[in-house]
């Protein structure tokens, strides 16, 4: 099998009626957002859930984020607290997720929620939302690429990696964001940060008026996508703030920075040459990926300023870089 692929610029509605038809088979769509690309199914069938799982190797531990038409349809299979809510109605649409208690009687499949007695949901901006409130059921739709490597952000990275096991791929032109969506749980009186992502620390604490906690190390217990410790991970070895780069790697740099040895390096690679961080974050995938198709024995990449954007810029890095069992 290889995957149809459909471009939005060509004809959306044909797009549209295929993507739905495709996913009331039972069978997952590679859909574009405005984060990344996600492999989407609906996420009351467990046989469609399944095929998610095998398609993208993904462990069964990992819980998948479900994706919402709005926040009324959120409501339906979720329990929202005031902050939540406050939170959803903020950056809704848009590349935020709440971990909410589940509602008893949802028929979201706890293969979705990898058992869990709560669930991740978020409502996306643009196409992927139409085929939501088409189908009338949420998707659960994790990123569109084998479990652990580079996340898609374009159609063309969808069909190099899962184009043989899929029917469907949407072109919807580049991700504009580029990293994945924030993930957040409100406890209490506090928010706590499990992924950073599309949205900033800053911002959230701004909109809920409540401190902002990460995590610190590792969690026992995974309760969101994206917190294995190697995750997002190119095939070559990934180094971290490097000041100096040898003529067998590539590098990825940013800003301004001058590193020794790059007009010899094997590639170079600025994610943003203004020192733009959501220019950077729209590039590091992509970056990623090229800078893995020349490099012999690594990527190198300069340090990146650990704020706003930053802050889920280099959670990426850290887990891309993270040793790999």
């Amino acid at each position: 099998m290889t995957a149809r692929i459909i471009h939005l610029r060509s004809d959306e509605e044909d797009a549209l009626h295929a993507a739905v038809d495709t996913l009331r088979e039972g069978l997952p769509v590679a859909l574009p957002t405005e984060t990344v690309y996600g492999l989407a199914a609906d996420a009351t069938n467990p046989l469609a859930l399944t095929r998610i799982y095998e398609t993208k190797g993904r462990p069964r531990f990992n819980p998948l984020i479900c994706h919402m038409a709005d926040f009324a349809m959120a409501e339906q299979h979720a329990h929202f607290d005031p902050v939540s809510q406050r939170l959803a109605e903020h950056f809704w649409p848009g590349p935020l997720t709440l971990i909410l208690p589940l509602k008893e009687g949802t028929p979201i499949h706890p293969l979705a929620t990898a058992g869990l007695a709560t669930v991740g949901v978020r409502v996306p901006v643009g196409f992927a939302g139409s085929v939501i409130r088409r189908l009338g059921r949420p998707l659960a739709a994790p990123s569109a690429n084998t479990s652990g490597k580079v996340s898609p952000t374009s159609a063309q990275h969808v069909a190099e990696d899962l184009g043989e096991k899929l029917a469907l791929i949407i072109d919807g032109d580049a991700a504009p964001v580029g990293v994945e969506s924030t993930i957040l749980r409100v406890e209490g009186n506090m928010v706590r940060l499990l992924r950073p992502g599309g949205v900033s620390a800053d911002q959230i604490e701004a909109v809920a008026g409540l401190p902002i906690i990460r995590q610190e190390a590792p969690a026992a217990t995974i309760e969101a996508p994206g917190m294995l410790a190697s995750h997002y991970a190119p095939g070559s070895p990934v180094r971290l703030n490097a000041v100096a780069v040898g003529p067998d790697e590539a590098l990825i740099c940013f800003g301004g920075q001058e590193v020794a040895g790059q007009n010899e390096a094997a590639a170079l690679f600025n994610l943003s040459p203004a020192g733009d961080l959501a220019e950077a974050a729209s590039n590091l995938f992509d970056y990623l990926k090229k800078a893995d198709a020349i490099a012999p024995r690594g990527i190198a990449i300069t340090a990146i300023p650990n704020e706003g954007l930053g802050e889920a810029i280099n959670d990426r890095l850290a887990r891309a870089a993270a040793p790999r069992s």
